[in-house]
C-alpha cells in the first residue's frame, strides 16, 4: 500500500471519529433539553382568550415509568376559567383556591381559580412522552410570564421536581419549571389604513368633478365661439349681395 493511500485512510478515520463525537454531543444536548417538562406554545399575548396550553412530559428514566404528574398554576396572576382535556388512560383531578383579590369581569366577580391539576392512573414508558392539554378562558394582563412548577413521580418512587425558576443573566437551572412568556398585544393598524382608504375615493371624486366642470366650461366656450362665427359668416354673405 502506498504511503499516500495510508495517510488518506488515517485522515478519513480521524474525520469520522470527530464527526461521531460531535454528533453524540449534539444528541446528548438535545436529549437533556427534551428531558425537561415544557409548556407549548412558549408564548401568548397578554390577556389572550380561549386558548390551549400543552404540558409535554417526557420520561427520562430507563427502567421506571411516569405514573403521576402535578402541575401548579400561579395564583398571584391567576388564569381564568380552566378546563382539562381528557387524556386516554389518565384521570385528572383539579383543585381550586380562593383568590386574595377577587377579579371583576364582564361576567361577574371571580373569587377562586384553579391552583393545581394532577394526572394519575396512566403511565409514560421510558423513551416516551405524554401531552396534557388544558384550555383557558383568559390569561392575565399584569405580568410578563407565568411559571408552572411541576412534580413528576415515577413508578419506583422517584420524584423529579421541575420547580426552579430561571434568573436573568444566569445559566438555565438543572430542573427548570415550565414558563409561558406573555407578550404585549399587537397594536391594530386598521384605523390608519381605513382613513387612507376613505380619503382615496373622496380625492378621486373631487378630481372627477373638477374634470367634468372643466370639460363643461370648455364645451360652452366652443359653442359660443361657433355661434359667433356662424353669425359673422351670415352677416358677410348679406353684405356681399348687390
Amino acid at each position: 500500500m502506498s504511503p499516500r493511500l495510508t495517510t488518506l485512510r488515517r485522515a478519513l478515520r480521524r474525520t469520522a471519529l470527530v464527526g461521531t463525537l460531535a454528533a453524540t454531543g449534539v444528541l446528548a444536548a438535545a436529549g437533556a433539553a427534551f428531558a425537561h417538562v415544557t409548556v407549548h406554545p412558549g408564548s401568548y399575548e397578554k390577556g389572550a382568550t380561549d386558548g390551549t396550553l400543552t404540558f409535554r412530559v417526557p420520561n427520562e428514566e430507563d427502567t421506571a415509568g411516569t405514573t403521576k404528574v402535578q402541575v401548579f398554576l400561579p395564583t398571584d396572576h391567576p388564569i381564568l376559567s380552566v378546563l382539562v382535556t381528557p387524556e386516554a388512560g389518565w384521570t385528572a383531578d383539579v383543585k381550586t383556591t380562593k383568590l386574595k383579590t377577587p377579579i371583576k369581569t364582564d361576567d361577574g366577580t371571580i373569587t377562586e381559580a384553579v391552583s393545581e391539576i394532577t394526572w394519575t392512573k396512566g403511565t409514560i414508558q421510558p423513551g416516551q412522552y405524554q401531552d396534557f392539554n388544558v384550555a383557558f378562558g383568559q390569561l392575565p394582563e399584569d405580568t410578563d410570564q407565568l411559571t408552572f412548577k411541576t412534580l413528576q413521580t415515577y413508578s419506583d418512587g422517584k420524584v423529579a421536581r421541575w420547580i426552579e425558576e430561571s434568573q436573568a443573566g444566569q445559566a438555565e437551572p438543572e430542573n427548570p419549571a415550565p414558563v409561558l412568556e406573555l407578550t404585549k398585544a399587537a397594536v391594530p393598524a386598521a384605523s390608519s389604513s381605513a382613513s387612507k382608504t376613505t380619503a382615496t375615493p373622496a380625492a378621486a371624486t373631487a378630481t372627477s368633478d373638477s374634470t367634468a366642470r372643466g370639460l363643461g366650461i370648455a364645451g360652452l366656450v366652443v359653442g359660443v365661439l361657433g355661434l359667433l362665427a356662424a353669425g359673422f359668416a351670415i352677416s358677410r354673405n348679406r353684405s356681399a349681395r348687390p
